[in-house]
């Protein structure tokens, strides 16, 4: 699923709630500590990592780019 965003960057944290992906940031926060979220095929236990168009998150049946 692409994601549009209008601003440089958004946080990793962010982008999973904004894209629907979990209803809350706490959600998220333990999704990328339990090591489930893949960015660019590396798994990134950074909740404020950077994404820029281009990036690829990826979770169990979920796949995310950034336009």
């Amino acid at each position: 699923m692409d994601v549009k965003i209008t601003t440089e960057f958004i946080k990793l944290d962010a982008l999973l709630k904004f894209a629907g992906v979990t209803e809350t940031g706490g959600e998220a926060k333990e999704a990328i500590q339990a090591g489930e979220v893949k960015v660019n095929g590396e798994v990134c236990a950074m909740r404020g990592k950077k994404l820029r168009p281009g990036d690829r998150v990826e979770l169990p049946g979920v796949e995310l780019v950034i336009t």
